[in-house]
């Protein structure tokens, strides 16, 4: 999703690790691209991502935003 939703180039999923942070070096995301996963992530899961106090930690990796999801999907 964060790849085809980003338009990001010469990357594929398979060559984001699970624990890789999601802004840095390798991505190149900024705080435009944030929302947009916000946004994203409401859309294709139905989970709200309310403000940076709870965004900041589920967008550090993959794996965070994994469990971010499922989390809420649990309660």
């Amino acid at each position: 999703m964060i790849i085809d939703e980003l338009n990001i180039e010469d990357v594929s999923p398979g060559d984001i690790k699970d624990e890789e942070p999601l802004f840095g070096k390798k991505l190149g995301l900024d705080s435009i691209d944030a929302v947009e996963i916000v946004f994203q992530v409401e859309r294709t899961f139905g989970v709200a991502i309310k403000d940076m106090k709870e965004g900041r930690p589920a967008l550090q990796s993959i794996h965070t935003l994994a469990a971010f999801i499922e989390k809420r999907l649990s309660q």
